[in-house]
């Protein structure tokens, strides 16, 4: 088992390059639903979180409050792979909803972009805008190169 300061640069490092990832919740009912989204993550040495600038539907509304959690899967052609399984929090104050929405116009490409480019988003202030904090309690990096034997897979869980 690898330790939480040794996979989170591997694991932003991979799913920034990657970018956009399968995201799976389960709704009231205990059915997976899956969407793809594009996070960005923060690792400041000690925690990784992970941000997703979103519209709250009804159903992810309803799917984070039966069930709070996502899990996150990224892929490339390579077969380079990464997943998180996190808690996920809604955060809809304007604070939070604005700093986010900063970190992605500001963040470098291809994971930075500017959200106004979302039709039915002008500015973090847009009630169709939230945000999701991710908090990761499981992390897998696996290089592609893994497969021939030729990189290590790193593996990472919260201790309970």
């Amino acid at each position: 088992m690898t330790s939480l300061p040794e996979i989170a640069p591997a694991f932003v490092d991979m799913a920034h390059q990657i970018v956009w990832c399968a995201a799976a919740t389960v709704d009231p009912s205990g059915r997976p639903r899956s969407r793809v989204l594009h996070p960005i993550w923060e690792w400041d040495g000690t925690q990784l979180t992970g941000w997703i600038a979103t519209g709250p539907t009804p159903a992810k509304l309803a799917h984070l409050e039966a069930h709070p959690h996502i899990s996150l899967n990224y892929w490339a052609p390579t077969h380079d792979t990464c997943i998180a399984e996190c808690r996920a929090i809604w955060h809809f104050d304007l604070d939070t909803r604005r700093r986010i929405w900063d970190h992605f116009k500001q963040a470098p490409p291809p994971v930075g972009y500017d959200p106004a480019m979302i039709p039915v988003w002008s500015s973090a202030d847009d009630e169709t805008f939230a945000v999701l904090r991710l908090e990761p309690w499981k992390l897998r990096v696996f290089p592609g190169a893994a497969l021939f034997g030729q990189a290590d897979i790193l593996h990472w869980s919260e201790t309970r």
